[in-house]
């Protein structure tokens, strides 16, 4: 008996095009899995020779297989939240809206509340509903006896101001809102009729929710079952476009890292998943963001604490310049509402300061989605290499070739955010005659330098084909080509979506590339997205998917 032969694989993929994102193989014809590895990857025949009883043959007829995508900056309990609440995206009309409250109202015991989701359509909210907006005498036609209270949407959604969120008479008199109520906020306006009595429209300026936190904080936040169930449908939403890992660079609250643990323990987690903790500096008060620090770093320091699907590591770090606000969001803690993170987690720039220098020291990784945090960085680096722990900047619309340099220097991730800065606001740029295009999320320029990059969906939508198309073809929402110069082609792509996640997650030696011995995390697709049409590229969608080994999809 030869004892070195080696085991039949337990799945084998063939007769497709399945693009390994390894530069050694390329695009092969089969592939196989023993236990939660890649086994093999070449030639069919060759593959199908290992094969006993016992294994699975999966003829892909042609498709297309690539390595799991991991979502650099995904939000991944948002997408299933909206979810937990009634829809009314389907509302055409005022009277569709009235209609689907009265439905929920037959369905429940009286006084108890009925939450829905914003009105508009899901996931971007772009189209102007103020037609379809009810007031509260509306609402209280359909639903007298039970509070109603229809949510602000999350305003990047959208990105765009000012959103509404409305509630009926019964909700304000829990609420405690009357004609003298003021307004928490320059940034809220509580809506008045002619006789200065509110119509229960509040209008919000400020892209994350205020009112929900402040005037309506009576009304029940996400319970902990609701957040748990966000999570599976999350998940199960990300499968379907080929995501099998997420990092949570903005950060996620203890309640989300809880809701996490939870569906982790029970088996239930189909995505991978990389958290960054958003800290509640103001239990202790700023003075101790210092001391809190150093107890933290026991569990978010270094690699962090968790295994290979659930992962805490490293810290969301915020420069304060929206004080007021943060706190209003902060004081309703612990619910932090459609975030998932702690609105009130940066700090005043010399708090940040020391922080930044102690997290260096400490060995703590630190993500941040705003350009203001670069000189901080620098400065931590002199005294402490930051470049082993890989710190992230999201988020970064401009940059110029000198902070290329800087960033490559310091050894950053960057996650970038294609959705918002070339799709959504690549219109107004140009039509406002924006003459730096070509350092608008500057792909190219960026992969010459060699600086780590990951694309992040954040949640618009749940896709990371949508970047991968942003990034080859340079389009905005109106079709316009913006900053040509900068698209990189599809399989630099693909490498982001693949190699680049992993990177970002510490994981580039086990995933990322479908390679003998590494994690068999991977996508069969409706397309091939090295191939197929443009116009298909963002609609890719997945119909099989395996984690760790495991269809899932």
């Amino acid at each position: 008996m030869n004892s070195s032969r080696p085991s039949p694989p337990d799945v084998i993929l063939h007769n497709g095009h399945i693009h390994t994102c390894d530069a050694q193989t390329g695009t092969v014809q089969a592939l196989s899995i023993l236990g939660n590895r890649v086994q093999a990857a070449g030639q069919a025949e060759d593959l199908l020779h290992s094969a006993d009883p016992s294994t699975q043959i999966i003829d892909l007829k042609g498709g297309c297989v690539i390595p799991g995508l991991t979502d650099g900056h995904a939000h991944m309990d948002r997408e299933g939240l909206r979810h937990q609440l009634p829809s009314l995206q389907h509302a055409n009309s005022l009277q569709d809206v009235l209609d689907a409250i009265a439905d929920e109202a037959r369905q429940r015991p009286e006084g108890a509340w009925i939450l829905t989701q914003p009105i508009g359509q899901p996931p971007e909210f772009s189209s102007d509903v103020s037609h379809l907006m009810p007031t509260r005498f509306d609402l209280d036609r359909v639903s007298p006896k039970h509070p109603v209270f229809i949510r602000p949407m999350w305003g990047y959604w959208s990105n765009s101001v000012p959103f509404a969120c409305v509630a009926n008479s019964l909700a304000l008199k829990l609420a405690g809102i009357g004609p003298d109520t003021r307004s928490p906020s320059d940034d809220v306006v509580i809506d008045k009729d002619a006789s200065g009595q509110p119509t229960g429209i509040f209008w919000e300026k400020s892209l994350v929710p205020l009112v929900e936190h402040t005037l309506m904080r009576c009304a029940p936040g996400f319970s902990w079952a609701q957040r748990e169930a966000a999570l599976l449908h999350g998940m199960s939403e990300y499968n379907k476009t080929g995501t099998t890992c997420v990092f949570e660079g903005h950060g996620v609250a203890r309640e989300v890292i809880q809701a996490y643990k939870s569906v982790h323990s029970a088996g239930k987690g189909t995505v991978r998943a990389l958290l960054t903790f958003s800290p509640n500096w103001h239990l202790k008060g700023e003075g101790d963001a210092e001391l809190l620090l150093k107890d933290w770093a026991a569990w978010v320091g270094r690699n962090g604490s968790g295994d290979d699907f659930l992962r805490v590591q490293g810290l969301y770090a915020e420069i304060d310049s929206d004080p007021h606000n943060n706190r209003l969001r902060a004081a309703n803690h612990p619910c932090t509402g459609w975030a998932g993170f702690q609105a009130g987690c940066a700090l005043p720039l010399d708090v940040m300061q020391v922080l930044v220098q102690e997290a260096a020291r400490s060995e703590i990784r630190l993500c941040g989605i705003w350009p203001n945090l670069l000189e901080l960085f620098e400065l931590a680096n002199q005294a402490h290499s930051i470049a082993p722990m890989r710190w992230v900047l999201g988020h970064q619309r401009f940059l110029t070739r000198d902070q290329i340099a800087r960033i490559k220097d310091l050894g950053i991730v960057l996650t970038t955010h294609t959705n918002r800065h070339i799709y959504k606001d690549g219109d107004r740029m140009l039509r406002e005659g924006v003459h730096d295009l070509n350092d608008l999320v500057p792909l190219r320029s960026l992969a010459e330098s060699g600086v780590p990059v990951a694309f992040g969906s954040d949640n618009l939508p749940p896709s990371l084909f949508h970047p991968m198309w942003h990034a080859s073809a340079r389009k905005s929402r109106g079709g316009q080509v913006v900053g040509e110069s900068q698209a990189i082609s599809r399989s630099q792509a693909l490498e982001i979506a693949t190699q680049g996640g992993a990177y970002l997650c510490f994981d580039e030696e086990k995933r990322g590339r479908l390679a003998p011995g590494f994690l068999a995390d991977l996508s069969l697709l409706t397309a091939d997205p090295l191939s197929c049409a443009e116009e298909k590229l963002p609609h890719i969608q997945a119909t099989k998917v395996m984690v760790n080994g495991q269809f899932v999809l």
